[in-house]
């Protein structure tokens, strides 16, 4: 017996066909068998010669269309060929079209663009990782947005979140003792924010973050004094590089992260 092909026809990549043609095949004992995927497929013309080449190699028919128009003419043609034709998503699509009285999108290609969406936020999660409290200062000119603050201005739960929506972050702490990073004066200084904050409202985080350690709020970290220090050496940070400043001295994290959005939206970053 020659080995049986099955054409897997697809207006994508035709993964989600071929997953199912094989699971399917596994139930049979019929020896090995061909494969032979068409993806991409726009047109009518197309379809056509996919019928013909299945027609030579007497094949069968599974595919994924999402189109009305393609669907029914794929089956057509196949009936005229006297080909086995298998609507694999058509069916569920139908089914459910009338479960949520709504209408399909019918755009092809939708799975793998929420699977690169996937991974593009993935990989921003990692890159804020990789990049947060200026563990390594390469990363600054690769990044979307680069968040400057003294400590306990939220820049590391705010590279968090501006990651899962797909931003690459690197921040930056600014300390008077520590030269800031070179690279942070060679980026374009609109993907620079500096994060601002009053030395009042400073104070009050950094002394429950003492308490949190169980740690004296006598400590220079909570120290007005170098409060004020570490504030006055930001505000030159920031006039050098000639970064827009965001207050988040009452603001969420969400807060902050949208204003930054609208921010990069606004200068087209």
């Amino acid at each position: 017996m020659k080995k049986p092909f099955i054409y897997i026809i697809s207006d994508s990549v035709g993964e989600t066909a071929e997953l199912v043609v094989k699971a399917a095949l596994s139930q049979f004992d019929d020896g090995p068998f061909e494969v032979q995927r068409i993806p991409y497929v726009e047109d009518k013309g197309t379809i056509n010669e996919a019928v013909v080449q299945a027609k030579e190699h007497n094949a069968m028919i599974g595919f994924t269309l999402v189109i009305p128009e393609f669907r029914s003419h794929l089956i057509e043609k196949a009936k005229e060929y006297e080909l086995e034709c298998i609507d694999i998503m058509g069916p569920m699509m139908d089914a459910m079209q009338r479960y949520f009285n709504s209408e399909p999108r019918l755009e092809p290609g939708l799975v793998h663009k929420l699977d690169e969406d996937y991974f593009k936020r993935v990989e921003a999660i990692e890159f804020a990782v990789k990049y947060d409290d200026g563990r390594d200062s390469r990363g600054i000119t690769k990044a979307d947005i680069i968040l400057i603050g003294v400590s306990r201005t939220s820049k590391t739960p705010l590279s968090q979140y501006l990651a899962h929506k797909r931003l690459k972050v690197a921040n930056v702490p600014i300390v008077p003792e520590v030269e800031p990073p070179e690279e942070l004066f060679k980026v374009d200084p609109k993907k620079c924010i500096g994060l601002k904050i009053s030395p009042q409202k400073l104070n009050d985080i950094r002394r429950e973050r003492l308490k949190s350690l169980g740690l004296g709020s006598e400590a220079s970290y909570a120290n007005m004094d170098r409060i004020q220090q570490e504030i006055e050496h930001f505000n030159e940070v920031v006039d050098r590089i000639g970064c827009q400043v965001i207050d988040v001295s009452h603001k969420a994290v969400e807060e902050t992260a949208n204003v930054i959005m609208n921010l990069k939206r606004e200068n087209s970053l």
